[in-house]
């Protein structure tokens, strides 16, 4: 395996950003499939578990639901918070060290669970605005949750400079890498791989790792194509959307969706979220009372969802019903505010 950046120079050190072109690094799966998911992590030395799962499958003919929110915090989150932690936790020998995140969800809440178990210091940073019940789990989780006024680029900033390790769910490409373990459990859980899989978009960690997942399971030949990817965003949050589709977004709006876990306006990791969807998918947009709509017949299917999770469902709604398809809900619905 190597660190690469989206424009394809190497990682030096530790780095978030490449030295010559500033973007983002990724990184590349270079061996062949392992049968035994955790394999394919060879970086990982020891993994600290919280009673993870293979999360299930439910669903028949055209109309699939896997339920990654069955994992240790809730979400899917889970996947990457586990890769990373274990990462940082090999990396550093002195684990009474802090590390910082920005997010006032699911994934802070996962990063405060994982990294108090890999017996780190965590700090959780969140706007002022962030969700109460959220907020509850990243305090039982044991972090220390500092509010930010201010926009969501500002408490990213701020926890950036906080002293420590920045254990970013979006910059750390160990987090996004974590993700990968979705596409291989879709293969385990299919005898034939569906023919597009639905997921909620925002700041890109879900696309990008379940794609790099694909694309591992391909180039070793276990797949002989990757399912359509259909990436689901709010109507008024649709940075993605917008640019693939060619229609007008305000990356400066002051809207929010119901849709909390989707707010990224201005996500760092655009340019590769574009190229995947653009060679490899579609990109739906979804109203807020679509959305609404869709987590209420989830509910009463016996599915309890987040809203963002719920998108998944709007937008199937919306398309023609052809071929197997797969919708991927990220998080539990006890989360939400009703």
């Amino acid at each position: 395996m190597k660190y690469l950046c989206f424009n394809g120079h190497d990682r030096k050190n530790n780095e978030l950003f490449c030295n010559v072109c500033g973007s983002p690094f990724e990184i590349i799966v270079d061996e062949k499939y392992h049968d035994k998911i955790l394999d394919n992590y060879p970086y990982i030395k020891k993994w600290i578990n919280l009673g993870e799962v293979t999360t299930p499958v439910i669903g028949n003919g055209d109309l699939y639901f896997k339920l990654d929110y069955y994992s240790p915090t809730f979400s899917y989150k889970d996947r990457g918070s586990r890769t990373l932690i274990s990462y940082l936790a090999s990396r550093y020998d002195n684990h009474n060290l802090s590390i910082n995140e920005d997010s006032s969800g699911n994934a802070g809440a996962s990063i405060a669970a994982y990294g108090h178990v890999a017996g780190f210091n965590v700090n959780i940073f969140v706007p002022e605005t962030a969700n109460a019940m959220k907020l509850g789990q990243i305090k039982l989780y044991g972090a220390n949750i500092i509010k930010v006024k201010g926009s969501r680029d500002e408490v990213q900033n701020v926890a950036m400079k906080y002293d420590g390790i920045y254990a970013s769910h979006v910059l750390n490409p160990e987090f996004r890498d974590g993700i990968r373990t979705l596409a291989y459990e879709i293969f385990n859980q299919f005898e034939h791989m569906p023919d597009r899989v639905f997921i909620p978009v925002s700041a890109g960690t879900l696309l990008s790792g379940l794609f790099s997942g694909f694309k591992h399971l391909l180039d070793s030949g276990e797949i002989n194509k990757i399912p359509e990817i259909i990436g689901v965003q709010p109507e008024i949050i649709s940075p993605l959307c917008s640019q693939i589709n060619g229609t007008l977004f305000d990356e400066n709006n002051d809207k929010s969706s119901v849709a909390d876990a989707l707010v990224s306006k201005k996500p760092v990791l655009i340019k590769k979220m574009y190229d995947i969807i653009k060679n490899y998918g579609r990109c739906v947009t979804v109203s807020e009372n679509e959305i609404i709509t869709a987590r209420g017949d989830l509910a009463l299917s016996g599915i309890l969802t987040e809203y963002s999770s719920a998108t998944v469902y709007a937008a199937y709604k919306k398309l023609n019903k052809y071929g197997k398809n797969l919708l991927i809900l990220t998080g539990n619905g006890l989360k939400t505010n009703y």
